[in-house]
């Protein structure tokens, strides 16, 4: 059975296992632990799961003794920042010559492998719509009409990824200036900064808000168990991240390692992936969640992962001191 446990509860994880961190969404992170398990049944496994800056927060505090021995389904920006320190190891697996080149390291061999990549949506909320006469949103600028005031959730991205990715992602397509300055209005829109990415979405859903900030995947889901919502992909761009695999470069436990590297390459795996990714590093045939948006692949921004994890602590610390006073209170 797959267990995932959280950070705290890490130092009671038993030697003897393989242990894993990953800010994989939580159903999906179940559901990949079991599909190894059904592979590797040998292989011990502590699954540990947080949040993306949650999860990088710790590995930067134990960049000298780094417990986890892979790192799976983490943003590749983040594993520029861990590989920089030293901590990641180089990768020559079985499969590594089917990923395609976009979703690699740049560097031969590389340190970290994309698995599948996730990107940014609009979760709109369809029940009160009528009643309301709201437009639905074609791109981010329309988030400041003024209909909207307030019916706006949006992931804090110092917590979230898929907030870090908004963020990131709006500095680099519009640039600097014109991106705070549409942050800026954006704010004055938003009622609440959530701590998970996929809060806003399920907040749409409930209706709690009229329009969450989230990602295609989370929404797809949710609009597939009858959820009151449509999941829309801006016109004017969607960011887009890596969910990656690396190995610690002092993990003790490197033969059990490689196993779930190589099994992440391999068809059974990427078929997991892209039951909850929008796109594989592999290319597999398998039926995508029915509600999932068909134009997410032309509407992703370019992207550089040396950009974005050489600026990614710079932009998210500016938009701390602007904007973090909307940010919802710790659990």
């Amino acid at each position: 059975m797959a267990v995932l446990i959280g950070m705290a509860l890490l130092s009671a994880a038993r030697a003897d296992k393989l242990i894993v961190y990953s800010s994989a969404d939580a159903d999906a992170l179940d559901s990949f632990a079991k599909a190894f398990a059904k592979a590797h049944p040998q292989v011990a496994v502590e699954w540990v799961r947080a949040s993306t800056g949650v999860l990088q927060k710790r590995m930067l505090e134990e960049r000298e003794a780094l417990k986890a021995d892979v790192i799976f389904a983490h943003t590749a920006a983040n594993m520029i920042e861990l590989d920089k320190l030293g901590l990641l190891q180089a990768l020559q697996p079985t499969g590594l010559e089917r990923v395609g080149g976009r979703y690699l390291d740049t560097q031969d061999p590389p340190r970290w492998i994309g698995l599948y990549t996730w990107s940014t949506a609009m979760c709109w909320n369809t029940a009160g719509t009528t009643q309301s006469k709201l437009e639905r949103p074609k791109t981010w600028q329309d988030l400041l009409k003024p209909a909207l005031k307030g019916r706006v959730v949006m992931p804090d991205p110092v917590y979230s990824g898929t907030g870090a990715m908004m963020v990131t992602g709006w500095v680099r397509t519009m640039g600097e200036a014109k991106a705070w300055a549409f942050m800026d209005q954006l704010h004055q829109q938003v009622s609440q900064y959530t701590r998970s990415g996929s809060k806003p979405c399920e907040m749409a859903a409930a209706g709690q808000t009229q329009l969450g900030l989230s990602f295609p995947g989370r929404g797809a889901r949710i609009k597939e168990a009858g959820g009151a919502i449509d999941v829309l992909i801006p016109e004017d761009g969607t960011a887009w991240d890596l969910q990656a695999i690396a190995v610690n470069r002092k993990t003790r436990k490197q033969a059990e390692a490689m196993k779930l590297v190589e099994w992440a390459l391999s068809t059974p795996a990427m078929e997991a992936f892209a039951r909850y990714g929008e796109v594989t590093s592999v290319k597999v045939r398998v039926q995508k969640l029915p509600h999932l948006p068909p134009n997410i692949p032309e509407r992703m921004i370019a992207q550089d992962f040396d950009w974005l994890s050489s600026q990614r602590a710079r932009i998210l610390g500016e938009w701390q001191k602007r904007y973090a006073g909307k940010t919802e209170p710790a659990p």
